[in-house]
């Protein structure tokens, strides 16, 4: 068998789960309950939200804050703060794609 195959935790809770790190890319799962969000932080690669479910409230640098839904696809360049929150009753549910794999990325 030449392919890979992988499992998605479903979580009511929070929950951020990496699903594939290799060479090519670093694919994450995460869940947040109301309430809950990512610490501030920068992009370490090029940053590809993809929400599955519920609301996802950013602020990128110094703009204002914008909220995105399901099926909505975000990206975000390298070495961007970026402050990710969920302030909806849905939890919200995304994928997060960085490519090429932060630990392979000529800029860190």
């Amino acid at each position: 068998m030449r392919e890979k195959s992988y499992k998605i935790k479903d979580s009511c809770e929070k929950d951020i789960a990496k699903i594939i790190d290799d060479d090519n890319l670093l694919l994450m799962h995460m869940t947040l309950t109301k309430g809950t969000g990512l610490p501030e932080h920068f992009s370490n690669s090029n940053v590809y939200m993809i929400i599955v479910k519920g609301i996802l409230t950013i602020k990128l640098a110094e703009q204002e804050e914008k909220e995105y839904g399901q099926r909505d696809i975000v990206n975000i360049p390298y070495n961007i703060k970026m402050n990710i929150n969920n302030f909806n009753d849905e939890i919200l549910e995304f994928f997060v794609i960085k490519a090429p794999n932060p630990k392979n990325y000529i800029g860190n």
